[in-house]
């Protein structure tokens, strides 16, 4: 009888500590599934989170914002290509603007009527309108838009300064190299002899030289002297030769 009991007690001994067995191992199995699930819904959070930044980021990289260029104030025909940033983009003519979309940021706008160019530098940004015109500038700085155009000089004005006849005479070289400008002015012009008091005719010349740069244009004084004599009646001054070398 006693071992009987015996028995019975190991046995039922037994199958508590095999239940207890059991149960540890399904609680391990919850914590492992319970960890493994936290940490795929924090993977999947933070890629999501990854991505959504990096679109976020794609899109500000790819904004753009407005651009127009003009040359609208200019007096002389022109067709002439806008460079963006070493790249043509298109032409602007007095009576068009360009109108342009360009990516946010620092760019260099050039205009050019050759050899003179025109810089100008822009800052883009999303939902900005920038505008730029050349007007202005190439009035000022390009003396001669006839791309045909030829070297030469002109007399401006003239204007007595005692017994000489001060000439302003103006030089152009359009041309994309310097040049040595050489003009010969005469002037033509009667007095009355302080000896005889016999009215003469007579002529008053001088020789200018100029070295002229390219796509320049400058202007240059020649005084031209008279003779000896009184109540001077003079011309108009004139170009009697122009050399070019």
């Amino acid at each position: 009888m006693k071992i009987i009991v015996l028995t019975a007690l190991v046995i039922v001994t037994g199958l508590i500590l095999a239940g207890g067995c059991i149960t540890m191992t399904n609680k391990n199995t919850e914590n492992i599934t319970a960890s493994a699930t936290l940490s795929t819904r924090s993977n999947a959070s933070n890629h999501s989170l990854n991505t959504t930044t990096n679109a976020t980021s794609n899109i500000t990289s790819n904004l753009k914002g407005s651009l127009r260029v003009s040359i609208s104030g200019i007096s002389y025909p022109a067709n002439l290509s806008v460079v963006l940033d070493n790249e043509t983009v298109g032409t602007v003519t007095p009576s068009k603007p360009l109108y342009l979309m360009v990516p946010e940021g620092n760019h260099t706008v050039i205009v050019c009527v050759s050899p003179v160019c025109e810089h100008e530098h822009v800052t883009t940004r999303f939902g900005t309108y920038v505008s730029v015109d050349f007007s202005e500038r190439l009035q000022r700085d390009v003396k001669f838009p006839n791309p045909n155009a030829k070297p030469t000089a002109r007399i401006l004005d003239f204007y007595k300064n005692g017994n000489d006849i001060s000439v302003n005479v103006e030089f152009f070289n359009p041309s994309t190299k310097d040049l040595q400008m050489t003009v010969m002015v005469s002037l033509g012009y009667s007095s009355i002899d302080d000896r005889t008091s016999i009215k003469m005719g007579d002529s008053a010349k001088g020789v200018l030289v100029k070295n002229v740069r390219a796509g320049q244009r400058i202007t240059e004084i020649l005084t031209l002297e008279f003779a000896s004599g009184h109540s001077h009646t003079y011309y108009s001054p004139v170009i009697e030769e122009l050399k070019i070398k």
